[in-house]
């Protein structure tokens, strides 16, 4: 009697090749010799590896299916994430497909329950929530293969490839004091994410050690909005800090759009600098001053932890923090005169 449930990880085994393999093999692609796809084929058919989706999958010219759970995809630094994902999954015979959990717990729990009954061969997820994500994420983990992107649950064993960002805002900071700033501010996400918690630490760290005045720092969430509220908050404290360091792109433009609407000048009034390195950050005016995250990198890397866990499930964690770099622009260093 054939098994109803049977995997590409049994497929890849039974055959003697790998997933990525039977994935081309099965997706009609190339790189993949006559000899080697017929065979892919008949051990599929003759363990019942799920017969409707992969001959709907073929005559659609899909392949095996890679799910990915982001928090908000309205947030650009998700949109080029999930654009370099989908490039070097492509290149595996992969395809992608794309939830949103609105940064939510319980639709996250819903995504990932929804992908695993779609039955996609492995997923990528951004936690919402640094603990109270643990429960549907940790679940997941031991029914699909799984890598956390971006963010992670604290204290789960499951994989992760995310940005330094101990690094990252050490870089921040170090410039906007080489341009003479003093009082330097961070507003940034809150507690709930593990990158909030991370970002925060990073600063009070550093700020420490280079013997800066302590600011008090303002946290809300990655939105437009919180950079233009927690601005206008620092307008009505009363002199403005020398700099605002951002969490991320998103906060640094709403600040800047309400520094500017108060009549305030960046960066002489104020140095601004953002987090990520998205296209938001070309088309701020000023243009803003960023950490740009290594996407291509990042999207590389958490693919290739994805499919080692696929061919290996008993292979070791893969805890990776990739460095970024700082690209300069107008919200730190006023343009030359024309």
């Amino acid at each position: 009697m054939k098994k109803a449930s049977v995997t590409l990880h049994e497929v890849a085994a039974a055959a003697g090749v790998s997933i990525a393999t039977v994935s081309r093999a099965l997706n009609g692609k190339d790189r993949v010799s006559g000899r080697t796809a017929e065979h892919v084929a008949q051990v599929a058919e003759q363990l019942g590896y799920r017969v409707n989706l992969i001959g709907r999958g073929l005559r659609a010219g899909t392949g095996a299916t890679i799910g990915v759970v982001v928090p908000v995809i309205s947030n650009p630094f998700y949109g080029e994430l999930i654009h370099r994902l989908e490039d070097h999954l492509q290149r595996r015979g992969f395809d992608l497909v794309i939830a949103d959990s609105h940064g939510d717990v319980d639709r996250e729990r819903d995504r990932l329950r929804m992908l695993v009954e779609r039955r996609v061969e492995g997923i990528f997820v951004v936690p919402s929530d640094a603990e109270l994500s643990f429960e549907a994420v940790a679940d997941t983990a031991r029914r699909v293969p799984l890598v956390q992107l971006d963010r992670r649950v604290l204290d789960l064993p499951a994989d992760f490839v995310g940005v330094d960002n101990d690094a990252g805002i050490d870089l921040a900071v170090e410039h906007v004091t080489s341009r003479g700033a003093k009082r330097v501010v961070l507003v940034s996400g809150n507690d709930v994410t593990s990158v909030g918690r991370e970002r925060r630490a990073a600063f009070e760290a550093t700020v420490r050690t280079r013997g800066l005045p302590h600011e008090e720092s303002i946290f809300g969430e990655y939105l437009l909005s919180f950079g233009e509220s927690a601005a206008e908050a620092l307008l009505a404290r009363g002199p403005l800090p020398d700099a605002i360091i951002a969490g991320d792109d998103l906060v640094a433009a709403g600040a800047i759009a309400a520094l500017k609407h108060a009549g305030r000048s960046v960066p002489s009034d104020v140095q601004v600098t953002g987090f990520d390195g998205t296209m938001l950050a070309d088309v701020c005016e000023p243009r803003l001053t960023t950490v740009v995250q290594p996407f291509d990198e990042l999207a590389r890397e958490a693919t290739e932890a994805l499919v080692r866990r696929m061919e290996d499930p008993e292979a070791p964690y893969v805890l990776s923090r990739l460095a970024p770099s700082l690209r300069v622009a107008e919200s730190t260093t006023p343009a030359a005169p024309r």
